[in-house]
């Protein structure tokens, strides 16, 4: 087995050269997946990164809107996702037809979209955001401008409850973050007396009060890096477990749940990694208008500004 996925590294390598390839990764893929990546991030250190990507390829390993976010970055790039059917449910949730005609009912409203989107809805909003910087997008947007946020209602009330500001939420959510509930963390806190306890935004809010901090991926890794804590209670999906005991070996990190796993994150393996280099499969192909159109917000993420 080791040798076999020692072949598969030196082929993936080998392939990287030769195609002039970079490979991103997020944080919830498989361990190996992580390892062999050049990059591996949130979605807004992901975002950042395809931005600025010099190489001709880039292989993301992660989900659908992730690879179409990097293609809207970096239109002249080959992007591949080794997993077709890698997508997001929460993405799904929310379509560019049925965001025109919501938008019809709350006219002068500023439009602020969570990444986990598609690239047609990004197309039909003012702002992206993630979950590392929503709330600073939200408190940039003057106090006498209505907010519709979308599609994640959960991070979306959470920001809400953070800056005091009133938003109009979708009635969307992400499923694996749906399911942790107050009792999974009073659970928690009565086994591990002495643990800090961190959690996602995409959680419930009564989970999110509950918690010490919820933070994005990136945030948890950070927080883990500097804090006193020797234990640590992690709600959030998984594949981060592996990362963060990876750079904190003399830490300790329970997770809140143990069936917290988005199966989407985990179809790539380095298997895939490896076919999408070989046969350059599975482009990531937008509309020209389409890349035009969700570059705006996109691009207003990642500066932290609205401009509106």
């Amino acid at each position: 087995m080791a040798d076999h996925q020692s072949a598969l590294i030196d082929r993936i390598n080998q392939l990287r050269r030769t195609r002039n390839a970079i490979i991103l990764a997020h944080n919830y893929v498989f361990g190996p997946v992580q390892d062999i990546a050049d990059f591996v991030g949130d979605s807004l250190e992901l975002s950042i990164k395809a931005n600025n990507v010099r190489e001709a390829v880039i292989v993301f390993c992660g989900v659908r809107f992730m690879a179409e976010t990097a293609k809207i970055l970096s239109p002249d790039k080959t992007v591949l996702l080794p997993v077709d059917g890698a997508g997001c449910p929460m993405a799904d949730m929310v379509t560019a037809a049925a965001l025109r005609n919501f938008k019809k009912r709350y006219p002068g409203a500023v439009t602020v979209c969570y990444v986990n989107s598609t690239a047609a809805v990004k197309a039909e909003v003012d702002i992206c955001c993630t979950s590392a910087n929503a709330e600073q997008i939200v408190r940039a947007i003057p106090r006498d401008r209505k907010i519709i946020f979308l599609p994640d209602r959960n991070l979306g009330a959470n920001v809400a409850n953070a800056t005091g500001r009133k938003l109009i939420l979708w009635e969307g959510h992400c499923p694996i973050h749906l399911r942790f509930t107050p009792e999974m963390i009073k659970r928690r806190r009565a086994e591990f007396a002495h643990a800090a306890l961190i959690v996602h935004p995409e959680c419930p809010p009564e989970v999110v009060a509950l918690a010490d901090v919820a933070l994005s991926t990136g945030g948890m890794l950070k927080f883990a890096r500097e804090t006193e804590y020797r234990e640590i209670i992690v709600g959030t999906e998984l594949g981060i477990i592996y990362r963060l005991q990876q750079e904190n070996p003399g830490k300790t990190f329970i997770p809140l749940s143990e069936q917290a796993i988005c199966t989407n994150m985990k179809k790539t393996l380095l298997e895939d990694v490896l076919t999408s280099l070989e046969t350059m499969r599975h482009q990531i192909e937008l509309n020209s208008e389409i890349i035009a159109r969700a570059a705006v917000p996109i691009r207003r993420m990642i500066s932290g500004k609205p401009e509106l």
